[in-house]
């Protein structure tokens, strides 16, 4: 019995031994096959993994290095393995990367990564003034139709993706394709000068990508076009008596802010741009430039104030005493200000997405961004101020013209980068840029465009 049980005891025993075999290398062929799972799927990541990836990439390159910067860091990204650099085809990811480094929202290229890669080429030219030059001239044929074509000139310069829109003190408003550089059409204001000799006088021009041209008088008219269309129509008429004269004009697709001097209280005139209808009107800005503002409808002056309009959708104004920021969904909400001592030069002034250019009356130029006026750069120009000053901003660049000379300053440090000026012989009346073109007028009817896309 000892012997029969013993011989059971071992047969068991030999049987557990033999399971227990079994059950280690079962569980040790498991860990093998969930240790090559593990690593196969830590290998390939899902693609949206890896778009979500290289955006957070990028977007940490242009905050801390520059938008220059981001194509080779996102480069970096595609030649980890095969499966991310098939995620460097994704039309999403080359649309949403375009959106947000470059802040462009309509295709012009083929695809979206030859979006991105155009505008990563126009930046570089930017950064080494790359650029094609021409000169676009109002010829004798084109005057106002009246004989009297010694008294056109050219006032205000607007851009758009297609188009440059170029508008004069006769009232007219002349278009030129930029792909071709020719002028395309002339608009013109449906009133007459019994005002003031300046009182058709065009303040300012709103362009978009529809293409739908806007552009307003010192009267206070309000013109609108669609370009290619039929004809044009007064959307708004204006009330010298009632407002004052309509000194500067700014806005986009879906609000228009004109700014006036003349009536006490009345400085502000804010528009739904999609129904074109008035919203506001208040504010004592301009209050004390009201004689000037009613001089100006019979003499051109010195400008008295300067109106734009911020990614943030918020009107940004320039007198000679200060900034202000108005909010144009508010009901005119004032949502910051600051008073410069020693003044400022009005004709400098810009705003390009959240910031905002001032220069003062010492020549010293600052950075600031529109939501809070924080500084974020200075600098202060050769000589100081010197004369008349023309300033604009577009993306990474300051661009003032002073003394025959356009000069480019990086916006991030402040610092110069370099100038230009051999092809303009007059003084400067007015100065635009965007992320591809700059544009200026002088004399009477000259207007220097400079596509630093091109190439």
């Amino acid at each position: 019995m000892s012997s029969a049980a013993s011989t059971s005891s071992s047969q068991v025993g030999r049987g557990r031994g033999r399971g227990r075999g079994r059950g280690r290398r079962r569980r040790d062929g498991d860990d093998r096959q969930g240790r090559r799972g593990r690593a196969s799927r830590n290998g390939v990541w899902p693609e949206p993994f890896v778009e979500a990836l290289a955006l957070q990439v990028a977007l940490d390159a242009a905050r801390t290095l520059g938008r220059r910067a981001v194509a080779s860091a996102i480069a970096r990204i595609f030649q980890v393995c095969s499966t991310w650099r098939a995620v460097s085809r994704s039309e999403l990811l080359w649309q949403e990367l375009t959106r947000r480094i470059w802040t462009r929202q309509h295709l012009l290229q083929d695809t979206w990564r030859d979006e991105y890669i155009f505008w990563h080429r126009t930046a570089f030219n930017f950064r080494t003034r790359r650029a094609v030059y021409t000169r676009l001239e109002i010829g004798n044929g084109d005057g106002n139709g009246d004989g009297n074509d010694n008294e056109l000139s050219c006032r205000r310069l607007a851009l758009s993706n297609m188009y440059l829109a170029c508008g004069f003190v006769d009232g007219s408003v002349r278009l030129f394709d930029l792909s071709s550089r020719l002028h395309v059409n002339t608009y013109r204001s449906h009133h007459d000068d019994r005002l003031g000799r300046f009182s058709r006088a065009v303040t300012g021009i709103v362009i978009d990508d529809q293409p739908k041209l806007v552009f307003a008088t010192m009267d206070g008219d309000i013109h609108v076009a669609i370009v290619g269309g039929a004809g044009q129509r007064r959307a708004q008429v204006g009330n010298v008596v009632n407002d004052g004269a309509l000194v500067d004009f700014a806005g986009c697709s879906r609000a228009w802010v004109g700014l006036y001097a003349g009536a006490p209280g009345r400085a502000f005139h804010v528009w739904d741009g999609e129904r074109e209808e008035l919203l506001y009107v208040g504010g004592s800005m301009t209050d004390p430039e009201a004689v000037m503002g009613w001089h100006m409808l019979t003499e051109w002056s010195e400008s008295i104030g300067r109106v734009r309009v911020s990614s943030l959708e918020c009107g940004v104004a320039c007198t000679s005493v200060g900034i202000l920021v108005l909010g144009l969904q508010d009901q005119g909400l004032v949502l910051g200000s600051e008073e410069f001592e020693g003044g400022l030069i009005v004709d400098s002034f810009d705003v390009s997405g959240e910031l905002c250019l001032v220069v003062d009356n010492r020549g010293t130029a600052t950075v600031r961004r529109v939501d809070s006026l924080e500084e974020v750069c200075r600098f202060r120009l050769r000589g100081g101020s010197g004369g008349r000053v023309l300033g604009c901003i577009s993306g990474e660049y300051v661009f003032l013209w002073t003394g025959g000379v356009i000069r480019v300053w990086d916006v991030e440090h402040g610092r110069p980068v370099y100038c230009w000026g051999e092809r303009m012989r007059e003084e400067a009346r007015y100065l635009i840029a965007d992320q591809r073109y700059v544009a200026a007028c002088s004399g009477h009817t000259r207007i220097h465009l400079w596509d630093f896309g091109a190439l």
